[in-house]
């Protein structure tokens, strides 16, 4: 990273992401909503899920020094990347807080000083930012019961009400899908703009007015940016993803003197 006398990066964003292996979802929605100049660099690393079992947590440490992790962050690191982000929720919603300080602190060691964050963070802060404490929760469809307990769970250290949750549908033939292997199985391939408007607007109208001030979607996987304009045009109200929480944080968590030239908002 290059820096001027006053701390400020002298060159274009650029964004490091560190993502499972089979996962394509992250880099193609930040990449659509970067600013022009803004660069995207991504790493991978094998998914901590074993074959055919529901995914339930990773020790901070033992991920962060996994040999593929360690490998992406110093690649990523050498490249001269300005931050790296985990685009791998779950693992913070099962670990919680202390996921995130203990995974970005040693992370950052492999990645030769490069500020590490993760999804869960961006997403907090941007909860944070954007003042809503009530979000219709939009759940992945190969996300299972003990994630989405993880998930209320976190968010509720975060001062947000996480049980207010909702789960994407997918068509009829995946009915034969066990839901956890839905994912490895294509499903984030299926996933229309138009699928996930209607059904997040159904739910949304469903509960009595000022059930919800916002909607929350807090898989990196799924791809729901294609139906957020849409969304917040119907409903009224904030719509965050993951994966725009993560550029939204990434973005400010350097000070850049070369500024992008359209400012992303984490809405609108």
């Amino acid at each position: 990273m290059t820096a001027t006398a006053h701390g400020t990066v002298d060159h274009a964003p650029r964004l490091g992401l560190l993502v499972i292996h089979n996962d394509p979802v992250p880099e193609t929605e930040i990449w659509r909503m970067a600013p022009a100049g803004v660069s995207v660099h991504t790493a991978r690393f094998e998914c901590p899920r074993a074959d055919d079992t529901e995914y339930v947590g990773s020790p901070a440490l033992a991920l962060a020094d996994a040999a593929d992790v360690v490998r992406g962050l110093n690649h990523l690191g050498r490249t001269g990347v300005d931050s790296i982000t985990l685009c791998f929720g779950s693992s913070s919603f099962f670990g919680g807080p202390g996921f995130d300080t203990a995974f970005t602190a040693a992370a950052a060691r492999h990645a030769h000083g490069t500020p590490v964050h993760t999804a869960a963070t961006a997403i907090t802060e941007a909860l944070t930012a954007t003042a809503v404490t009530r979000p219709l929760v939009v759940m992945p469809p190969w996300f299972t019961e003990p994630t989405f307990r993880a998930t209320d769970a976190y968010l509720r250290t975060a001062g947000v009400a996480g049980d207010r949750i909702v789960q994407f549908a997918l068509s009829s033939p995946w009915d034969t899908i066990t839901r956890y292997n839905a994912f490895d199985a294509g499903a984030h391939w299926t996933i229309a703009p138009d699928a996930v408007h209607r059904q997040v607007a159904d739910a949304y109208r469903a509960a009595p007015a000022g059930t919800f001030d916002s909607v929350l979607i807090p898989g990196s996987g799924f791809p729901g940016q294609g139906a957020v304009a849409a969304l917040e045009k119907t409903l009224g109200v904030p719509v965050i993803t993951s994966n725009q929480a993560v550029l939204w944080h990434a973005l400010r968590s350097t000070p850049y003197a070369t500024v992008p030239t359209v400012d992303p908002t984490l809405h609108g």
